[in-house]
């Protein structure tokens, strides 16, 4: 039984949530403000987690901050903002995807079911693949420049993947929407943008002389290697 962690203060928000994610076979767990969410994520080490935005204590940002530097695990963030540019701050910093209130139930589950089963397709990739200093253990999930483990969302690990098993290829956001985030994905084409832009400053450290994640001006993007 997968487990799902709601960060939300309103406690009416997060019980009508815990029903529904009950209801599906999710085993609940449950925060009313950013420190006990933050403390319960790492004691419990959740498959997902709903993290609303405005919270007392330390914000859904700070969380999501947190929550990134030590794990990959998909994070939803709620958030009642509907500006496109808080939107995009949360795919920025590594948010999985995001629900507007007031939301319906049957979307919250739709969308945690279809972000578990990207982070499950990036699981059951298998083999390593090396680039110079750059490793990618598809067995273990774990990404390393120069020895040094580099923590990727399931997304951006993801579309690492993708783009590292077809070097020298490029693709469209749109391939890699369809192939990355899936069918069932109907965000914005600007999540491959933030995607890549986060996997390069995750890369940094990897010799531009080994290879890069190039940007193909009107043709899309490439993982582009080069042989001595």
């Amino acid at each position: 039984m997968k487990t799902i962690l709601i960060v939300e203060d309103e406690q009416t928000i997060s019980r009508v949530l815990a029903v529904y994610l009950k209801h599906e076979g999710y085993e609940v767990v449950q925060a009313f403000n950013g420190s006990e969410g933050l403390k319960i994520f790492t004691e419990c080490k959740p498959n997902l987690v709903l993290l609303d935005v405005m919270l007392p204590e330390m914000d859904g940002w700070e969380v999501l901050k947190e929550i990134r530097q030590i794990s990959p695990c998909p994070v939803i963030m709620l958030t009642a903002l509907g500006d496109i540019d808080y939107r995009l701050k949360g795919l920025n910093q590594g948010a999985d995807d995001y629900i507007s209130k007031p939301f319906i139930g049957e979307e919250v589950i739709a969308r945690v079911n279809a972000v578990l089963r990207r982070s499950t397709q990036v699981l059951e990739t298998e083999n390593m693949k090396q680039f110079g200093s750059l490793k990618i253990n598809m067995d273990s999930h774990v990404v390393t420049v120069a020895g040094e483990k580099v923590v990727l969302t399931p997304k951006d690990l993801g579309l690492l993947i993708f783009l590292a098993e077809r070097p020298n290829r490029t693709f469209t956001r749109e391939d890699l929407i369809e192939h990355v985030w899936g069918m069932d994905y109907d965000g914005s084409d600007r999540a491959v943008d933030l995607s890549i832009k986060r996997i390069r400053h995750s890369l940094a450290k990897w010799p531009a002389s080994q290879g890069e994640i190039k940007t193909l001006r009107g043709l899309g993007y490439q993982f582009s290697v080069y042989e001595k």
